[in-house]
């Protein structure tokens, strides 16, 4: 009958303890050509008597200090188990901080049990060895959870068991996941003290599809193509498809085009990765910040025709005075001189990171761009097979209006509809100004007052736009009348006058009156 590992027979344990002092004190009078043999034999020497196998699990993996999918998953399943037998635990908010999940803290263990099989789980902790000063210290204490169990069991645990482990704790972490909003560091901060590519904050956007101000068909459309991409890894993979999909979001300012970014993270439940170009120092930095963002996420860049001139025709820069150089801390000087550096992010680059060999690594990713100015952009940026849904997001129509009144206003129907479905059909007005005007300044304000504020904002939006096409035609009727005179002008001065035309030395007057 297994026995807890703190409950051991005290005859093993002596032996063990014995054994491991004897060697440890051989060890340092041994030279360094045998103290292989030593430790070589010393472990098959204790295997004989202790019949339990460990396997740890890092909270890192080696590659760009990445963290283990299968340790956050583990976290998430003992979770479960600790809190009802772990004495010292530790607590994190979930679910809109409404509720919290315990989990056990370092150095405790925790036991389970399945089918029939008992194993034992300690969560290591090892604090960093600096051996020197330095400004920086390492980035933080390595963790690992270990895993012990009898031999007889290798199969089961090995196979089924921790099968069970991670697919139960992947469950477990998605019921409790928060959604979050990531934002790039600059690359001088991933190295230093507990850095890293991304931070984030608990994103609690309130904005659905069913809130948005755009036409139901619209909705319905996108809505759908997002689902079947949620559920398209298996089709992905038999088209050869990396599982990834680019929407491009164009439109006037105030059309929603952030909101939009907003109902498609808490309709698919995704993280939102705000990626600023401009911190992006290069390519490279540029596949290292793709390779930290897991699946299940959204990445974004807003206003993509303002954050780089992705033409390579780049504007240099003009040169400070001298006056602000002179006198500066050269350290200080050194990290300005490298701030002030431009971006060496190239189209290239980023085309790469959209849709080359570095976005498959990875799947169940949305790639998302926004811009006011859709003719900017390069078509190689946004065509089809990068970016594979245009959607364009425009001045409000009476659809849209609809929605906004139901949502500001709590009305479906009103006898000043109509009026307002005439007026939007003539005008141009942003979702962003609609809601404005809709929304109550006071509690004392109804609906009637709000309706009829917007009637008002209405014709004077159109009474605006008529005075100024009339200063447009009459702008450009000037322009034309100017430049007809100008030609005309041009005409007579390059007409020879008769009367300056000379012929053998005389006028033109001259020879008619000889």
């Amino acid at each position: 009958m297994m026995m807890r590992m703190g409950e051991m027979g005290p005859q093993l344990g002596s032996v063990i303890a014995s054994v491991m002092f004897v060697c440890t004190v051989f060890r340092q009078y041994l030279p360094p050509q045998l103290r292989y043999y030593v430790d070589k034999y010393t472990h098959q020497l204790v295997k004989l008597f202790y019949p339990y196998i460990q396997i740890t699990f890092d909270e890192y993996t080696n590659e760009f200090r990445k963290r283990s999918e299968v340790y956050s998953a583990i976290q998430s399943y003992l979770s479960t188990k600790s809190s009802t037998i772990v004495r010292r635990l530790k607590a994190h908010d979930v679910k809109d901080s409404k509720s919290l999940v315990l989990a056990m803290d370092d150095n405790e263990e925790v036991t389970d049990e399945f089918q029939g099989i008992k194993v034992w789980w300690v969560l290591v902790k090892r604090e960093p060895r600096q051996t020197s000063f330095s400004f920086y210290p390492q980035s933080d204490e390595k963790k690992h959870y270990k895993l012990t169990f009898h031999r007889r069991h290798r199969d089961v645990v090995t196979g089924a068991y921790l099968a069970h482990v991670i697919k139960e704790g992947k469950a477990i972490t998605v019921g409790n996941r928060q959604r979050k909003l990531y934002v790039n560091n600059p690359s001088r901060n991933w190295y230093t003290y507990r850095g890293s590519t991304w931070s984030h904050v608990v994103f609690e956007h309130p904005a659905t599809f069913e809130t948005l101000a755009l036409h139901p068909k619209m909705k319905e459309e996108i809505v759908n193509d997002l689902i079947k991409f949620r559920k398209g890894k298996e089709y992905y993979a038999k088209i050869g498809k990396a599982w990834k999909r680019g929407y491009l979001l164009y439109g006037p300012p105030g059309t929603g085009k952030s909101t939009m970014i907003a109902a498609m993270s808490n309709l698919m439940d995704y993280d939102v990765y705000d990626l600023e170009l401009t911190t992006v120092k290069d390519n490279t930095e540029l596949r290292k910040l793709l390779i930290d963002t897991p699946s299940k996420s959204i990445i974004v860049i807003e206003d993509i025709d303002c954050s780089l001139d992705l033409t390579g025709q780049r504007k240099k820069k003009k040169e400070k005075d001298e006056e602000d150089n002179e006198e500066k801390d050269p350290v200080k000087k050194k990290m300005e001189k490298e701030e002030s550096q431009p971006s060496k992010v190239t189209l290239s680059g980023l085309l790469n990171f959209i849709d080359g060999i570095w976005s498959a690594c990875g799947g169940e990713r949305l790639i998302v761009f926004t811009t006011n100015y859709v003719d900017k952009l390069d078509p190689a940026l946004i065509r089809r097979g990068r970016m594979d849904k245009h959607i364009e997001l425009s001045y409000c129509c009476y659809e849209a209006f609809k929605v906004l009144a139901k949502n500001y206003l709590d009305l479906e129907s009103h006898e000043l509809f109509e009026t307002i479905e005439r007026l939007l059909g003539e005008t141009n007005m942003i979702p962003a100004d609609v809601a404005e005007n809709l929304m109550p300044n006071s509690v004392t304000e109804d609906a009637d007052s709000c309706l009829k504020k917007f009637i008002e904002a209405l014709e004077s939006a159109k009474e605006e736009a008529r005075k100024m096409a009339e200063e447009e035609e009459a702008s450009k009727k000037a322009e034309e009348e100017a430049k007809l005179k100008a030609e005309k002008e041009e005409k007579e001065k390059q007409e020879p006058a008769k009367d300056e035309v000379k012929c053998n030395g005389t006028s033109a007057k001259e020879e008619d009156a000889k």
